[in-house]
Formats: structure tokens, C-alpha cells, sequence
């Protein structure tokens, strides 16, 4: 069975820095796209960085030239690391895998928190 499991939220000032990683246990034989998403209290949830096989890396336009994705391929392990955070940055984030079956993951989700 696949879980995602977040880590690295928590609370950072305005301009502060976090690096959230997202480890997968359990195999997904394929996969269409691997990338991070957040929901603010009240909106709904939106993409924040996504890594489609075979297209390449997008960004949210808000968090471009802040915000960096990556993966460790022997931990299995993604990343999204945070700069330059910003209080509208508030918001629970989550992983997520795509199959190319169509099969989508999501993990449990992180909270960050930017305020002063």
C-alpha cells in the first residue's frame, strides 16, 4: 500500500525559510507527476509546484524564484524547500503522486505558518 507522509511544517517569520519533505512508502510502478500543493483556511487547495515525467517543472506564479522543488531517488523522498516566506505562504500543504494509471496519492498534510 502507498502512503505519503509530510514533514518539516511548523511556524517561521516573514522571510524565513522551511523545507518540507514528503516520504513515499510502498512502490508506484509508474508515475505521470510528483508535486506539492497547499490549502489556505477558507480557499481552496491549489497548486504550488508540480514535476510532470517527461515535461518538466512548474511553478504557481506566487511562489516563483521563492520555492524549490526537488527528490532524493535512494530516500524516496521529495522536497519542497521555502524561502523568502511570506504570510499568504500560510497554509496546510500537501504531496502528492500521480500514476500513470490515473491513480492519484495524497499525503496527510503539513501546516506552515508564516507570521510575525
Amino acid at each position: 500500500q502507498v502512503q505519503l507522509v509530510e514533514s518539516g511544517g511548523g511556524l517561521v517569520q516573514p522571510g524565513g525559510s522551511l523545507r518540507l519533505s514528503c516520504a513515499t512508502s510502498g512502490s508506484i510502478l509508474s508515475i505521470n507527476s510528483r508535486g506539492w500543493y497547499r490549502q489556505a483556511p477558507g480557499k481552496q487547495r491549489e497548486l504550488v509546484a508540480t514535476v510532470i515525467s517527461g515535461s518538466g517543472t512548474t511553478y504557481a506564479d506566487s511562489v516563483k524564484g521563492r520555492f524549490t522543488i526537488s527528490r532524493d531517488i535512494a530516500k524516496n523522498t521529495m522536497y519542497l524547500q521555502m524561502n523568502s516566506l511570506k504570510p499568504e505562504d500560510t497554509a496546510v500543504y500537501y504531496c502528492n503522486v500521480v500514476s500513470t494509471f490515473g491513480r492519484t496519492y495524497w499525503g496527510q498534510g503539513t501546516q506552515v505558518t508564516v507570521s510575525s
